[in-house]
């Protein structure tokens, strides 16, 4: 049922954009959705509250109620705030805008609908993006884009509905990065890395931050992951940056929706240079920023406290998210960053030496080699580091994983890394941590697939951290006894084969025979 709505909803989406590009249309319907989920989860809990007022038995019981203590009642927004529900007034709410859907001034409507939204819901303030009225669409399109995610039914269980909406909003994004191309990657991760990088992290209490959080797939996915493994929505706290304003408001749309508290700071900003969070000390970090900036560096950074392992190059920004991360974490906090393979071996400008300075330091915990076309926007082959500031267990090395065959085909272009590849890729690190009781089971070395490796070695290869160039070849099977098995089987199939063969040729001559041919 969900995933026909999300089909229908993409197709019908696509076939009203027109001419409109992705990254414009994926707001408008994006807004749209946020709108619907706020006003039917309000319509829910408003309607659950006229139940239990008339309800005896119920502790919201209201004796003697008439029309006007009631209508009161419903007024009170404690009520809704209890359940994390955002409050609508009632010109605002979905009903009103969908009666006015072919009035020529429906988009003007909606962005008042939002202005009253943003000012009932604090939390909101600035969030919402109000760009109906002034939106290039045909006429009566955005009427019928009204009507269209009219169809969506959020239903009376706000978990459910929440649930619901965060599922057709994650389709959505995945679809508009899809469409957007290049584009799309600055505000959407492929969750099969979101969910590594979580897997890995296991980021379950505290601080969680990312400083390029795009539209927050890293921190959803944490939720649900502690969701998952018995904990609750409240359990972490969530930080978190972003340069692009759109992208901001996606991703605090993107957390509203599903009663996710959390700090992107004041205002949108340059992490780098505008650090929303200077104090911010995480116990985990989950980031993708954008690979190979080369246009990041500004004169104030010299000498800024982050460089801690050397200053970086001003052509490439990789080494210093990786130092900036590293900044940010507690004495026992871990980090996880997607970057391009490059920043493994580049020994341009500084970062070798800087890479060196790292792993000298022993904060370089796991390299992860990915598989190729994960991205919608990029075909750079990635890589996962994992820092730790202070190791728990394995002090003084590093675990290597190849998982560049790991990858498993889901279009003609686009792969991804399946739900058993990363639980073995987690029960891998965590073995390694020394945490068997997680995954019941002892760490080993796999040729080919994973190894841990002394930080003397790593020195011998000139500090490079490339999985590839430590786990070896994978082990096949080349004794003499595996051989003649081999052998011995090939030799029996053949056999029958030449032997289905004779059978064939002389039913062939039978029939031929009997039709008058010689041989």
């Amino acid at each position: 049922m969900l995933d026909d709505i999300k089909k229908t909803l993409w197709a019908t989406a696509d076939k009203l954009r027109a001419n409109m590009d992705a990254a414009e249309y994926k707001h408008l319907v994006l807004g749209l959705i946020f709108v619907k989920y706020v006003s039917d989860t309000f319509a829910a809990r408003r309607a659950e509250l006229i139940a239990r007022f008339a309800d005896a038995s119920d502790d919201y019981f209201l004796h003697d109620c008439d029309a006007e203590l009631l209508a009161a009642e419903l007024e009170d927004r404690d009520y809704y705030k209890e359940v994390n529900v955002f409050w609508v007034p009632e010109s605002a709410r979905w009903e009103a805008l969908r009666a006015a859907a072919k009035q020529p001034d429906i988009g003007k409507r909606i962005d008042d609908a939002l202005s009253i939204i943003e000012v009932e819901n604090p939390k909101l303030k600035g969030i919402l993006d109000k760009r109906y009225a002034r939106a290039q669409l045909p006429d009566g399109k955005l009427g019928e884009l009204v009507d269209l995610v009219s169809t969506i039914g959020f239903g009376d269980d706000p978990g459910k509905a929440r649930d619901v909406l965060g599922q057709v909003y994650e389709y959505f994004l995945g679809q508009f990065a899809s469409a957007e191309g290049k584009k799309g990657g600055q505000f959407y991760t492929p969750a099969s890395i979101v969910k590594t990088l979580v897997a890995v992290l296991a980021p379950h209490h505290g601080k969680v931050y990312d400083p390029c959080c795009g539209s927050g797939g890293m921190f959803v996915q944490s939720e649900k992951f502690i969701e998952a493994h018995g904990g609750k929505i409240g359990d972490v706290s969530i930080y978190g940056q972003e340069s692009n304003p759109t992208t901001w408001r996606l991703a605090a749309m993107n957390l509203a929706i599903r009663g996710i508290d959390f700090n992107l700071g004041r205002e949108p900003g340059d992490t780098f240079t505008r650090n929303q969070h200077p104090d911010l000390r995480a116990d985990f970090i989950l980031a993708n920023p954008p690979f190979n900036i080369s246009d990041w560096w500004h004169a104030s950074l010299t000498g800024d406290p982050r460089w801690e392992y050397g200053q970086p190059p001003a052509g490439n920004a990789n080494y210093a998210w990786l130092q900036h991360m590293l900044y940010h974490l507690k004495p026992n906090g871990r980090a996880g960053i997607v970057l391009a393979n490059g920043s493994m071996s580049s020994s341009q400008n500084s970062e070798g030496d800087i890479r060196r300075a790292m792993v000298d330091a022993d904060v370089v915990e796991v390299m992860i080699a990915l598989p190729g076309q994960l991205f919608f926007n990029t075909q750079i082959p990635a890589c996962l580091w994992f820092l730790a500031r202070h190791k728990q267990t394995r002090p003084g090395e590093v675990l290597f994983i190849d998982a560049r065959k790991l990858g498993s085909m889901i279009s003609r272009v686009q792969a991804e890394l399946t739900d058993e590849v990363i639980a073995r890729i987690a029960g891998t690190v965590a073995a390694w941590r020394g945490q068997p009781e997680k995954v019941g089971e002892i760490y080993a070395d796999i040729p080919g697939y994973c190894r841990s490796v002394k930080l003397a070695e790593i020195a011998e290869h000139g500090h490079v951290l490339t999985p590839g160039r430590y786990v070896g070849a994978e082990e096949v099977a080349d004794d003499d006894e595996a051989f003649a098995d081999k052998m011995q089987k090939l030799t029996e199939k053949l056999g029958e084969q030449m032997a289905k063969g004779a059978e064939l040729d002389a039913l062939i001559r039978q029939k031929l025979g009997g039709l008058g041919y010689e041989f």
